[in-house]
């Protein structure tokens, strides 16, 4: 079986947090327990469904996938392996979170080093950033977090791993949870310093919240607006929010995650870049391996492997740790240099854009929920693309649009998992897989 396999220790795990959870660019909550059943998709369930699952299959040996939120302990991102390992046809799809935070942190520190004649605002040889932090208990969040402030050598360690909680206000640098780094560019050394922090939450709990963001640019840019030279963001979601309020007129590069749509368009306008997590790839991977999983053939098949049709993925855009039973995408920058190449996220992989024979591989019904359903890189971006490639793959999908503060809203509408012959999941929070797995044993 031809698998890329990327080995990692669980320390290393745990201390990086290699997790593709959410890629997480949440916007806020807007959806009721009602309303939430209503992702931006093509189907709506309410537990019922005209076709009818294979009644042979119990619930608990079906094929599952968890994607975007890898199941795992928030506080120390060990993994949940008892989800993972559900049963034999139980995978994640997601993206390696540490090669895409490091890469954010570089291509933030590039940014400043090429444009170090103009970037030091109000000339003080200080460069100050700002930091927009997703959820504070996200093993994404955590990663980004950590990769910016290692990139320009803010973080400090703690244990063997960069610290990642938010500063607060730290304009005169005391902060105990950052240091000020520095950069050296043409022999003139520049301190660089994390003048504020925050995890983007709103008074309802929804984390990664744009809204809030937008809210908090406006308030620090208020109290020292000029000494704010660059914007950084856990995701699109937020940073576009802080770039529209304010860095945008004020002419302050914003750096995100996610290549949404409008983040890569923006770059036109001064935004100063974003990290594609390969979102064509995940979507693929995730309903990928439970076609191959209700097909009963080698996981690898239109993966590693090429199917009949010719759907293959090469080993530079996605590695599979067997370990831990998942497939992770890899990142790329997106910057002024290439966006253009990048402009249409909802696009299908071309090399997996083949259709599946209806006759060899006959439809399937899969219940497939949306953690958020208000969460800007799901909902416009990764959803899309399931919605191309499920037509691709001969399933019929029915997408559940979730609140993005509770996982009873999204569990209540799991209420007859038997007429579904697969699974995929996006947790509100990465701890409650228990949640799920204990309605699929029942």
């Amino acid at each position: 079986m031809k698998k890329r396999v990327l080995a990692l220790s669980m320390a290393s795990l745990m201390a990086f947090g290699l997790v593709g959870c959410s890629g997480g660019s949440s916007e806020t909550a807007q959806t009721t327990a009602a309303a939430g059943s209503e992702a931006a998709g093509e189907t709506t369930a309410t537990g019922d469904t005209g076709a009818k699952a294979d009644a042979e299959v119990a619930n608990k040996d079906k094929p599952l996938v968890w994607f975007n939120r890898q199941p795992s302990n928030s506080s120390t991102g060990e993994l949940d392996m008892n989800a993972l390992s559900f049963n034999d046809s139980t995978y994640y799809v997601g993206f390696d979170a540490n090669q895409g935070a490091e890469l954010q942190g570089t291509m933030v520190k590039e940014y400043i080093e090429k444009n170090i004649d103009t970037i030091d605002r109000n000339g003080d040889g200080i460069i100050g950033y700002v930091l927009a932090i997703g959820d504070i208990g996200h093993n994404d969040s955590i990663a980004r977090t950590r990769g910016v402030r290692k990139a320009l050598g803010t973080g400090l360690e703690k244990d063997g791993a960069i610290v990642s909680d938010p500063v607060g206000i730290n304009t005169d640098g005391t902060s105990t949870a950052v240091q000020d780094g520095s950069i050296e560019v043409n022999g003139k050394t520049y301190v660089v310093r994390e003048l504020a922090s925050q995890e983007m939450k709103n008074s309802a709990g929804a984390t990664w919240d744009a809204a809030t963001a937008g809210n908090a640019i406006g308030t620090w840019a208020s109290s020292f607006g000029d000494q704010i030279d660059v914007i950084a963001s856990n995701n699109d979601g937020m940073g576009m929010s802080m770039f529209n309020a304010w860095s945008k007129d004020n002419k302050v590069p914003t750096f995100g995650y996610d290549a949404n749509n409008d983040a890569v368009a923006a770059i036109a306008e001064g935004y100063g870049g974003t990290i594609s997590q390969h979102a064509d790839v995940q979507a693929y991977l995730t309903l990928r391996v439970l076609r191959n999983g209700l097909d009963g053939v080698d996981i690898d098949t239109g993966i590693g492997t090429p199917d009949e049709a010719g759907n293959v993925l090469s080993d530079d855009v996605y590695v599979y740790n067997e370990d831990e039973r998942s497939y992770y995408a890899l990142n790329v920058a997106v910057t002024a240099d290439n966006y253009q190449d990048f402009t249409d996220s909802t696009k299908v992989y071309e090399p997996v854009s083949n259709q599946l024979d209806a006759a060899s591989h006959q439809e399937k019904t899969v219940w497939l929920d949306i953690y958020n359903a208000s969460d800007n890189f799901l909902s416009s971006t990764y959803q899309p693309l399931l919605q191309k490639y499920d037509d691709l793959l001969n399933l019929k999908v029915d997408y559940i649009g979730g609140d993005g503060q509770t996982e009873s809203n999204i569990t209540n509408r799991l209420g007859n998992p038997s007429q579904y012959d697969a699974f995929a999941i996006n947790m509100v929070k990465t701890d409650n897989a228990a949640s799920y797995t204990a309605l699929l044993s029942q």
